[in-house]
């Protein structure tokens, strides 16, 4: 695994239904990108030093703008649809 600041840790959730949690890497403490990582985790807005187990992977913070980018356009069709069946 390998990261730089700014990419974004997922760790998926061990129960079946549950978000993953999602934290954006904001120090890398290894000059080659592997773990352990400072990051600021969205749920609570800590921040926590992480070594990553095999639950966890890194999106670069482009890959995961474009997923958010994607899942924003899905709501907002999904609101156009709900409204013209009004």
């Amino acid at each position: 695994m390998r990261a730089e600041p700014g990419d974004w840790l997922v760790i998926k959730s061990p129960v079946i239904g549950q978000p993953a949690r999602r934290g954006q890497i904001i120090e890398v403490r290894s000059p080659d990108g592997a773990p352990p990582y400072l990051v600021h985790w969205l749920e609570d807005d800590r921040i926590t030093l992480v070594f990553p187990g095999p639950d966890g992977h890194v999106a670069a913070a482009a890959e995961q703008a474009a997923a958010d980018e994607r899942a924003r356009h899905r709501f907002e069709r999904l609101q156009e649809e709900i409204a013209h069946h009004r």
